[in-house]
């Protein structure tokens, strides 16, 4: 299994803002996570955030889903708890992007368009004071050093796709393989989570994680060890 604060990282690049609160009342939320793991707002005019105050505490929650059929499951539920402030002019038009993988919001545009006129739309981030994570069935809380100090996973980008790929064209395989290696008929089985050390399966309400044998270190080390859990033979 990935070390919590990488698996935890790797799951903010796919989250979603969910909930915005601002010493502790709610606020409108739109907004991504950078590539450093902070999560970034776009703010209107009349918001509470608008009009920033350094001291007000921010809690940001993140929601990561898995798509299993028709039916979209949480896989990682985070709450990002710290201090909003401003986004720099030289990173606002990437702090953009972020926010748009997520929200497509055309103030977007008047935010940079209009960066730093008192009456236009902002852009914040958050300063991460810590992280709480509830993952399966794992919860707990990393300070700022240990989240933002981890990376995700390097093959996370090719574990979704190989992941996404099994489910939809694979599956009977999957639940062969599945079968195999726990002496029994499986009932549903999908695709969890893939990373570099190992494949977790979704068999009918239970998570059942299947590690490598070694690491994987590269893409097709990857591919090649999901075909072994695949294989039947």
């Amino acid at each position: 299994m990935l070390p919590i604060p990488e698996r935890v990282r790797t799951l903010a690049t796919t989250a979603s803002v969910a909930k915005l609160s601002v010493d502790g009342a709610p606020s409108p939320a739109r907004g991504g996570v950078d590539e450093r793991g902070r999560p970034v707002l776009l703010v209107l005019p009349g918001e509470s955030l608008h009009g920033l105050r350094e001291d007000a505490v921010v809690a940001v929650n993140l929601t990561a889903m898995r798509q299993l059929g028709t039916i979209s499951h949480p896989r990682g539920l985070l709450e990002v708890q710290g201090w909003a402030e401003a986004v720099p002019e030289e990173e606002a038009r990437g702090a953009a992007v972020a926010v748009a993988a997520h929200s497509a919001d055309e103030s977007l545009f008047e935010a940079l368009e209009r960066f730093g006129q008192r009456d236009a739309p902002r852009l914040l981030r958050l300063d991460v004071g810590q992280v709480v994570y509830l993952t399966g069935q794992e919860s707990g809380l990393l300070d700022a050093d240990d989240y933002l100090g981890a990376a995700p996973d390097p093959l996370a980008e090719t574990a979704e796709r190989v992941l996404a790929h099994v489910n939809a064209s694979h599956r009977p395989q999957l639940t062969a393989g599945v079968s195999r290696q726990l002496g029994e008929q499986a009932g549903e089985v999908w695709l969890w989570e893939l990373d570099r050390f190992g494949a977790t399966v979704r068999v009918d309400e239970s998570l059942i994680r299947f590690p490598w044998p070694i690491p994987a270190h590269s893409e097709l080390c990857l591919e090649t060890a999901m075909r072994g859990l695949l294989c039947t033979c």
